[in-house]
């Protein structure tokens, strides 16, 4: 194990373990531990002298052994190894408990989590098998309760795991301004108060097996009394606390829906006056008639409007660190004007009104000929720019055909719109709620046939209401300044499929669509032996390439929701544009 922090940046990371009386169970988990190489905090908390030696024999390179000379409780261990991480230069803490009952090899997950969201108390969520003892159980769901009462939030999902990654100076801070439960009401209280002071959770579900040999130091009568007092001081606490955890949790409601589940605006009467406009008067009368459409949307869709405000924000300060200019001033009215006329753009495209070398250009003329020439070719597109115009144009000229996956509980109004005017825009649409092997053997079907394939890259994993733990399956990779989740399925789905992948964007310059295609590889492999990094470095590449075309067209960037969140499970949301 390495004697100094080991760089997962931006955060450095070793391992606390707090140990009373644990000893003949330290060397297997310290044997667990090592493939990571983590610098190790072992807390020996007054333990009796053969646990002692035991402890004593393990300390070495990359094994710190600090010891009090009483056992002062797991709590206060743990706040004694965080402080020696704090002075050993670790921003992150992972606490593991020392009867090895965690499934440690979920410790990368852990860690990528902490490194996507650095100010976050990232903790387990446990998955249990038969051996969980039934009153232990039954009484962590008495704490859930108390928990979510005493948050006025379901956010914290369990706060009695001790697999957990803290911020270190987040919680040392914390520890220094309020005293803190020292024994078993430690792991709950530190993470309601954190939540308090505005540390949010993030959850790992994680498997937890209660060894048969194992030791607990639970005291049924003392613990349950102090926890008992706990929870009363939380709730007399949360009580001034009160008005700002509504305030609070009403605006995680607006910003944390998922993309699937936001309903969209009422308006299909709307979009087809919009269209008779359209018709009767071209675009002339179509803008004139748009600002007083879009400015209703722009003033009533709050959530979308302050995520347009977020990405502006983001995609300027990355332009200045970038030294790239901007096409155009950039504010979320233009923006939300840029989204009603690529709803246009799709409508003219499927009735023919765009024509290639006109309205529709290449970035590059070169690209042209290379394109007619692929076959069975993967899309990896995105909401940034308009494929559906592409689809059109390629389903006109005959000479190719684009099936596009589709979320299929989405955009019902707009698609049943764009079927009415024209049949042909519903053909090749493959709806899907998740991707199978069922899915997978069509594609590679329509893929061997010489036809293309389209799926979204920047779209989160939908997650089914009422799933119990949902844990989505997704990368986070920079983007914009900031890690954001992008989902696994796209990627993983062209790894199987084996074919040629690229890249298309149809962004709006200098008052045309111009097409950007690019080869972005022969095929994906994911070996099992690199799997996770060869992912990772996929869709970091991806990542790279959707954030080059936002620059170049701010604008066209259509996901309208918090994309740098991942959101949790919650009903369907009424407003969207």
């Amino acid at each position: 194990m390495p004697l100094t922090p080991l760089a997962t940046a931006p955060i450095s990371v070793c391992i606390v373990i707090p140990c009373f009386n644990h000893g003949p169970m330290m060397p297997a988990v310290i044997t667990r531990l090592r493939p990571f190489g983590l610098q190790c905090i072992i807390v020996d908390d007054g333990s009796e002298p053969g646990t002692r030696e035991m402890l004593r024999a393990l300390a070495g390179p990359g094994i710190t052994l600090v010891r009090h000379a009483i056992n002062q409780g797991k709590g206060q261990a743990v706040l004694t190894g965080l402080a020696a991480a704090a002075e050993a230069g670790f921003t992150h803490a992972l606490q593991v408990d020392a009867d090895g009952q965690h499934c440690l090899e979920d410790i990368p997950l852990m860690i990528a989590a902490a490194s996507a969201q650095p100010n976050t108390l990232i903790s387990g969520q446990p998955i249990y098998d038969q051996s969980v003892p039934r009153a232990r159980l039954y009484g962590r769901y008495i704490t859930h309760v108390w928990v979510w009462i005493e948050t006025l939030s379901l956010t914290l999902k369990d706060s009695m795991c001790g697999f957990r990654v803290y911020p270190v100076p987040t919680t040392l801070a914390l520890a220094r301004a309020v005293a803190l439960g020292k024994r078993m009401d430690f792991d709950t209280e530190v993470m309601v108060r954190l939540y308090w002071q505005g540390t949010e959770s993030r959850f790992i579900p994680t498997r937890v097996t209660y060894p048969a040999e194992g030791l607990s130091h639970f005291d049924g009568l003392r613990d349950n009394a102090r926890i008992s007092l706990m929870h009363a001081r939380l709730f007399l606490g949360m009580l001034p606390r009160l008005p700002g955890l509504l305030a609070r949790n009403w605006r995680r409601r607006s910003r944390k829906d998922h993309w699937s589940r936001t309903e969209e605006r009422h308006g299909a009467l709307g979009m087809r006056v919009m269209l008779t406009a359209y018709r009767i008067g071209g675009r002339t009368l179509f803008n004139a008639l748009l600002y007083p459409v879009i400015g209703y949307f722009w003033l009533t869709g709050r959530t979308a409007r302050q995520a347009s405000v977020n990405y502006l924000s983001r995609i300027t300060v990355t332009a200045e660190r970038k030294g790239v200019s901007l096409p155009h001033p950039l504010n979320s009215f233009r923006h939300f004007m840029r989204f009603g006329n690529a709803m246009l753009d799709k409508l003219a495209g499927w009735r023919g009104d765009l024509r290639l070398g006109d309205q529709v250009v290449f970035a590059d003329e070169r690209q042209k000929e290379h394109i007619e020439q692929q076959r069975g070719l993967l899309v990896l597109a995105s909401h940034l720019g308009d494929i559906e115009v592409c689809r059109a144009l390629a389903q006109g000229s005959g000479n190719i055909k684009i099936n596009a996956l589709v979320f299929s509980a989405h955009a019902k109004r707009f698609k049943a719109l764009l079927t009415e005017v024209c049949p042909d825009a519903g053909i090749n649409l493959i709806a899907v709620d998740e991707i199978g092997p069922d899915t997978a053997i069509l594609l590679k079907t329509k893929l061997d046939a010489g036809e293309w394939v389209a799926i979204v890259g920047d779209r989160t994993p939908v997650i089914a209401p009422g799933t119990v733990n949902p844990s989505p399956r997704v990368i986070w990779s920079e983007f914009l300044g900031e890690p954001a989740p992008f989902p696994q399925g796209p990627f993983i789905l062209a790894a199987a499929l084996c074919c040629p992948v690229a890249l298309i964007f149809a962004l709006k310059q200098h008052n045309r669509l111009q097409i950007h295609f690019e080869h972005f590889a022969d095929r994906i492999a994911l070996p099992r032996s690199q799997r996770q990094l060869m992912l990772q470095q996929t869709v970091d590449r991806y990542a790279a390439r959707l954030e080059h075309y936002c620059l170049i067209s701010p604008l066209d960037w259509f996901n309208f929701f918090d994309f740098w969140q991942l959101p949790e499970a919650s009903p369907p949301a009424k407003e969207d544009v």
